[in-house]
């Protein structure tokens, strides 16, 4: 799209702009690239609906020497992007995608949730716990089977994942499957969150010091969510009042990254904190990565330091594995 076919009325650097005639320009996260065999990993990957109503999509992984006497553990995962850019077949998910396959050997339902701004919050959620209702319903029996989840998947081995935003998505859809009927259906094992999307008005951490940085991320959520509870809206921040008490995170394990750099690092951190104090019954673990900014693994996967990130999440969603005798 020409710029000149209206003013720039918001520039939400760096993930889209939108004009005065309301038209949006998406500037990051657009591209796409399609599935099938990856040759580094040896890694296949397809594109599935599965909910048909709305059209919600997923790229499903798996090892293409997979066997089907050997039942892999399933990682449903949420990319990131600020609720508003990018998707499964963005070519800097689908690889880092394709290497944590790889190197944890486990299949993996990448979700396209539908994006802000045409598709307003909550859909993001929406769309996402119709994933994790579809992954039940696979493992119920209900509807169509998809042969890949059938043929590999061990459902006592279910776990969520998510960067950023994605993060953000799968501990809120903790609480949501603690609420509903599907947790008797369904266990989700553990949640896997790097980097995740956490907000507040109140500065803690680096955010006190960097004003540009701090101003950047309000604007993001107030636009991504223009409620009357601006950045601390209980989507974004989770310890104001009306959020759900973290002991009741429907899972085991929770392994939370963060990048010295990022101006997130501190939510994340206190996150942490928040949860090993909150008598929350499960494990948690974290790792902070020296010297790296927000999801730097998905923009450099090949550097030293985001193999030591996939290795560490490959090893947590390996801890129930049974040993191939």
């Amino acid at each position: 799209m020409s710029s000149n076919v209206s003013e720039v009325a918001l520039d939400l650097f760096p993930y889209l702009k939108v004009y005065q005639d309301g038209t949006v320009e998406r500037t990051a996260g657009v591209e796409v690239v399609s599935p099938g065999l990856d040759p580094e990993t040896n890694v296949l990957s397809k594109d599935i609906v599965i909910i048909p109503e709305t059209g919600v999509s997923a790229r499903i992984y798996r090892p293409n020497l997979a066997s089907k006497d050997q039942k892999l553990p399933l990682v449903v995962y949420f990319h990131g992007g600020a609720f508003c850019v990018a998707s499964p077949a963005f070519p800097n998910y689908h690889n880092s995608i394709n290497k944590l396959v790889a190197e944890a050997d486990i299949v993996v339902l990448s979700v396209d949730y539908r994006l802000v701004p045409e598709h307003p919050l909550p859909t993001a959620y929406e769309d996402s716990w119709a994933a994790i209702q579809w992954v039940a319903s696979q493992k119920e029996g209900d509807g169509n089977h998809e042969a890949w989840i059938k043929d590999y998947v061990d459902f006592e081995q279910v776990f969520m994942a998510g960067d950023s935003a994605g993060a953000n998505i799968a501990h809120h859809l903790a609480f949501w499957i603690k609420e509903s009927v599907l947790g008797q259906k369904l266990k989700i094992l553990g949640i896997g969150m790097i980097h995740p999307y956490f907000w507040g008005v109140t500065p803690i951490g680096a955010e006190v010091n960097d004003s540009f940085r701090k101003e950047l991320v309000d604007k993001w959520w107030l636009y991504v969510c223009p409620s009357h509870k601006g950045c601390d809206d209980p989507l974004i921040n989770p310890f104001v009042d009306g959020s759900p008490d973290l002991a009741g995170l429907a899972c085991d394990r929770i392994l939370i990254i963060v990048a010295e750099k990022d101006i997130l690092k501190d939510r994340g951190w206190f996150y942490y904190d928040k949860l090993v104090k909150s008598g929350w019954k499960g494990k948690a673990e974290i790792m902070e990565t020296e010297g790296e900014d927000h999801v730097f693994h998905i923009f450099n996967p090949d550097c030293a330091k985001a193999k030591s990130l996939i290795k560490r999440l490959a090893s947590f969603l390996n801890q129930g594995k049974v040993p191939v005798e």
